[in-house]
């Protein structure tokens, strides 16, 4: 019993209970204020914000509190424990701390939000959390193609914007450049052909077109960035085989995979029309005739 008693008068087991107090008491605040966001703010964007913002300030109480702890007694432990934390920062806490900080570079210069679309240390899909130390993606691709997600989530640490390109699909401008190729044989009408392509493109694609003139000539004032044609055009490209149109086209970055599927099927819908005058190509060989045989019997 004695001796329990003596534990308890130490200063540094003291110090440790009060520090641990106090953490406790932040991590209280921390939930109660999360719950009362939760109940007092509508818009989700906003409270989503709130409780973010809530959390990385309840981290660097308790971070401030533990070094105060130590060091605000005795001035000559603050170079030892300084000494211990530039350790533990080089071999252990490194990763946190630039996820840590991640964080706050992310929310403060808006590097990305949750709904964004982006592409960090070669994993693409839509961003549905950030915290204080991991961005939660739902994955698009590795199996599956186009832009269809795999059901995966995926947690990346904030650290990465510090390492890497961040590609972001949706910040400054919400459009991509898409191109689609459609082969058509030799003898084809070049020239029909291609009004057909440009013609169904203008029909799908003028919406998007007009919706995103304003914002790339923001862009352009924004950025050293060269202007750039946003309407739909054809390049042809002669072939072994066929004659081949590219057609480059901007679309809305969410529809890319449903844009090109029904450009696809209303081109082919309309060069069918032709009756002939066009054909798309394939890679099928085609017999065009027999060759002479003189073929005679002995009797």
């Amino acid at each position: 019993m004695q001796t329990l008693t003596d534990l308890l008068k130490d200063p540094t087991i003291i110090k440790i209970m009060r520090t641990t107090l106090w953490i406790v008491i932040i991590g209280i605040l921390i939930m109660f204020l999360r719950k009362l966001v939760k109940r007092r703010i509508a818009d989700i964007a906003y409270r989503y914000k709130i409780q973010k913002m809530i959390e990385m300030v309840g981290i660097f109480l308790i971070v401030l509190i533990i070094l105060l702890s130590f060091t605000l007694d005795n001035l000559k432990d603050y170079t030892v424990i300084i000494g211990l934390f530039t350790a533990g920062i080089a071999f252990t806490l490194q990763e946190l701390i630039l996820s840590v900080a991640g964080s706050f570079y992310i929310f403060a210069l808006r590097v990305y939000k949750p709904g964004d679309r982006i592409e960090i240390n070669g994993i693409k899909g839509d961003v549905i959390d950030i915290n204080s130390m991991y961005t939660t993606i739902m994955e698009m691709g590795e199996w599956v193609s186009s832009d269809n997600y795999s059901g995966r989530i995926v947690k990346i640490s904030n650290a990465f914007v510090f390492k890497g390109p961040i590609k972001n699909y949706s910040m400054d401008f919400p459009f991509v450049w898409d191109e689609l190729n459609i082969p058509i044989t030799y003898g084809s009408d070049v020239e029909l052909a291609k009004k057909i392509i440009l013609q169904v493109a203008i029909d799908h694609l003028s919406d998007y077109i007009e919706n995103s003139k304003e914002t790339w000539k923001e862009m352009v004032k924004r950025y050293y960035i060269e202007d750039a044609t946003l309407d739909s055009t054809i390049a042809i490209k002669l072939t072994d085989n066929w004659i081949e149109l590219n057609l480059r086209y901007i679309t809305d970055y969410k529809r890319r995979r449903v844009t090109k599927h029904e450009l696809f099927e209303n081109i082919e819908k309309s060069i069918l029309d032709t009756k002939g005058k066009v054909s798309i190509a394939s890679s099928t060989l085609q017999l065009l005739k027999f060759p002479l045989m003189d073929v005679r019997m002995k009797s």
